[in-house]
């Protein structure tokens, strides 16, 4: 075919009537992520929030591309948190589901898709920045920017309890332990706050009493728990209740913090400091979120699936509508050019407001969206945002401070511990 014909027949389908029909085959949207297992609070919950996504989607019509509207389908792997589940699951959503996004928790289960992810040009997304790279361009972080986030609770808590002086931190030897472990001793020492104690485990926690009973044991102002695994979360916080510890706790995540509530005390647990709303916060509506009716979801959510809302039930499905706005806009679903339309102006919006693509500096390309994050604090047994803070603000206080930890780690993009360095008794700059 000639290019004036290939032009020509162009102008022609330009010039015809559109007719809104609806495609045969639907648009499939892959999420690669553990539903089961340890880390499964942090992948079903963001599945169950998928399907409220695609159900709603699809009650209105479906994707409107063109003279079409497409239904949505959401096709789930569980990958357990498992490298070699996971390399099975991209290759079936890709190569036999016909995906057009992955979605994924991220961590461990990255290093041994990456490449896989690259030759197949497939868009893919994780909630952990720290797996960015520029070897796996089609690889962004949308959404949540695990762990650096984390900075802003250490220094609401530096302004507003200025008396609180020490801290005892545990962390997990992994690739979501890592990189959470280095940011917390750079937010803890941009804050004056001295780090009294420091107790690694691998892997799942062999005897949170015991990892308790260490930190309690310096005497510590604060506990913080950086990104453990919901049962551990839960193991910990009541081991410390049980020792008579009656100061701060801080930690990433605090998923179903109502059982620790009832298991503990209000007394207790108010205060508790961590960063993931409920979503009928009524914080949420005086903000303007990039998050539609975040009550009507909350709630339906809760409907659908009681017991299971977590720090992602709302992730995937974010990302999703940052993906379908972005895929009506550019008239495509093909993930290098859907890519290009999310990226396109260097600037965006996450769920709290405004972002930039971000994290050159720190992940070797800039394909983390990163703006404000909430800081949630629980108050008389409800968890309820206190503040937004913008994590840019802080990177450019103390960035250097962040990269000297994550080197330290070696968390840096350029020196990403291997899976079987992560099993070595010691990685640089831990302290046991």
């Amino acid at each position: 075919m000639s290019i004036y014909r290939f032009g020509a027949e162009l102008e022609m389908a330009a010039s015809m009537p559109r007719h809104d029909m609806r495609a045969r085959e639907p648009v499939r949207i892959g999420v690669l992520a553990p539903l089961t297992g340890a880390a499964a609070s942090w992948g079903m919950p963001g599945y169950e929030g998928c399907q409220i996504w695609a159900d709603r989607v699809n009650a209105d019509g479906g994707i409107r591309i063109g003279g079409q509207r497409r239904l949505v389908e959401i096709v789930a792997y569980d990958d357990q948190y498992d490298p070699a589940r996971a390399i099975l699951g991209a290759k079936q959503l890709v190569l036999d589901a016909g995906v057009k996004i992955i979605l994924m928790l991220g961590g461990d289960t990255v290093p041994v898709i990456a490449d896989f992810l690259t030759r197949s040009r497939m868009l893919a997304t994780t909630l952990l920045p720290s797996d960015l790279s520029p070897d796996i361009p089609y690889l962004i972080a949308p959404c949540e920017v695990h762990p650096i986030y984390v900075v802003t609770g250490v220094d609401w808590l530096a302004e507003n309890r200025p008396e609180l002086r020490t801290v005892a931190l545990c962390a997990q030897k992994d690739a979501l332990g890592l990189p959470s472990l280095a940011t917390y001793r750079a937010a803890f020492e941009a804050a004056g706050i001295a780090v009294v104690k420091e107790v690694l485990y691998t892997g799942a926690p062999e005897d949170p009493v015991a990892v308790a009973d260490a930190m309690l044991g310096a005497n510590p102002d604060i506990l913080c728990w950086d990104t453990a695994y919901e049962p551990f979360v839960h193991a910990l916080t009541e081991t410390a209740y049980r020792r008579g510890f009656r100061g701060q706790i801080l930690s990433c995540t605090c998923d179903n913090y109502p059982a620790l509530v009832a298991r503990t005390s209000r007394e207790f647990m108010e205060g508790f400091i961590f960063h993931f709303p409920e979503f009928d916060d009524p914080a949420l509506d005086r903000l303007d979120i990039g998050f539609p009716r975040p009550h009507d979801f909350y709630a339906e959510f809760n409907r659908r699936y009681p017991g299971h809302w977590s720090a992602v039930s709302w992730e995937y499905c974010a990302i999703l509508e940052m993906w379908r706005k972005a895929v009506e806009h550019i008239q495509t679903v093909e993930p290098a050019v859907v890519l290009s339309a999310m990226r396109m102006g260097g600037g965006s919006r996450n769920v709290f407001g405004e972002a930039r693509w971000w994290g050159r500096e720190l992940f070797g390309v800039d394909n983390a969206l990163v703006g404000s994050w909430p800081v949630v604090r629980i108050t008389d047994g409800v968890a309820r945002i206190v503040e937004l803070r913008s994590v840019l603000a802080w990177w450019e206080k103390h960035g250097p401070l962040l990269l000297r930890h994550m080197r330290a780690c070696g968390q840096m993009w350029d020196q990403r511990l291997t899976a079987a360095a992560l099993d070595r008794d010691q990685p640089p700059g831990i302290r046991s």
